[in-house]
C-alpha cells in the first residue's frame, strides 16, 4: 500500500474513530501536518451530517427520544456503522438493528419496529415511480385469478409487529392516532401489521385490514391473485380492491402473455 493510501485508510479510521487523541496518533504515523483541530472538525461535521440525516429517516424516533439521547444514537451509529455510499439518504439502514440491540434502550423494545415502519416509510419515498393503469382491471373480468398477478404500488411494505408500532408512528402526525390511543394500545401490548405504500409521491402508513396481512404477504412474494386470495379466505376481497384503488395502493392487474411462446430451455 502506497503511503498516500495508508494516509487515506488512517484518515478515515480517524474519522469514525470514537478515541480522538489515538486516532491523531495514528494519523500523525503517516501525516504529521494532519492536526489535531483538523480532524476534529471533520468529526464534528460528520457527527452533525450523521444527525441531520437520521432525523430526516426517523422523526418519529427523534420525538420519542428526545433530541439529546437521539443526538448521541446518530454518533454512536456514525461511529458503528459508517455510510458505504455517499448518498446519506441511504444510510441508517442498520439503525432498527442497533437500537433492538442497545442495553440502554431494552426497557422499551418497540422503538426498534417505530424504527423499521419509519425506514420503511423513508424507503417508500424513493421507490421508482409508477402510475395507476386502469384499463388492466378490466383482466379481472376476462382471466381465471389464478393466472394474474397485481402491482403494487411502489415502496410497498407489510412488517409485523408485536407492538401497536403503526399506531406509534401515526399517532406523531396527523393521521387520526391521539397519542392517548396508542398509549393505551402499547400498554395493553397490542400487536400490529403496518401496510406502507406510496400514493402518487406521498409515502403512506395504515394498519392491515382483517385478513389483509395474510393476503399483501401472499402479493409481494409474487403468487397469483387467486392464491394470494386462498391465503386470505376471509378478506373482503371486493372491498380490499376498492379501497386500494382509491388509496393507489393497487396500480395494475397483470396478465401473461400468451401470444410470446416460452423461451426453450
Amino acid at each position: 500500500m502506497s503511503a498516500l493510501a495508508q494516509q487515506q485508510q488512517r484518515f478515515l479510521e480517524g474519522l469514525f474513530s470514537l478515541d480522538i487523541e489515538n486516532a491523531i496518533k495514528n494519523i500523525a504515523i503517516c501525516a504529521d501536518s494532519m492536526g489535531v483541530r483538523g480532524l476534529k472538525a471533520y468529526q464534528s461535521n460528520g457527527r452533525a451530517l450523521a444527525e441531520r440525516a437520521l432525523l430526516a429517516a426517523y422523526p418519529v424516533l427523534a420525538q420519542m427520544l428526545g433530541a439529546e439521547s437521539f443526538a448521541a444514537l446518530a454518533r454512536a451509529l456514525w461511529h458503528a456503522s459508517p455510510p458505504q455510499v455517499g448518498d446519506m439518504a441511504r444510510w441508517g439502514n442498520t439503525l432498527t438493528d442497533f437500537v433492538a440491540a442497545s442495553p440502554q434502550l431494552a426497557d422499551d423494545p418497540y422503538l426498534a419496529d417505530v424504527a423499521r415502519v419509519e425506514w420503511a416509510l423513508h424507503t417508500c419515498a424513493s421507490a421508482p415511480d409508477a402510475e395507476l393503469q386502469p384499463a388492466t382491471l378490466a383482466l379481472l373480468g376476462s382471466h381465471d385469478l389464478d393466472v394474474l398477478q397485481l402491482q403494487l404500488a411502489p415502496g410497498t411494505a407489510l412488517l409485523h409487529s408485536p407492538w401497536p408500532a403503526a399506531s406509534l408512528v401515526l399517532a406523531h402526525g396527523d393521521e387520526g392516532v391521539t397519542l392517548a390511543e396508542a398509549a393505551t394500545l402499547l400498554h395493553a401490548g397490542q400487536a400490529e401489521n403496518a401496510l406502507v405504500w406510496r400514493q402518487g409521491y406521498r409515502p403512506r402508513l395504515r394498519h392491515a385490514l382483517p385478513d389483509e396481512a395474510l393476503f399483501a404477504t401472499a402479493l409481494l412474494q409474487g403468487v397469483s391473485l387467486g392464491a394470494a386470495m386462498d391465503a386470505a379466505p376471509q378478506l373482503d376481497i371486493n372491498a380490499w380492491f376498492t379501497d386500494a384503488v382509491q388509496s393507489g395502493l393497487l396500480l395494475a392487474v397483470q396478465a401473461p402473455d400468451f401470444s410470446t411462446p416460452p423461451t426453450p430451455r
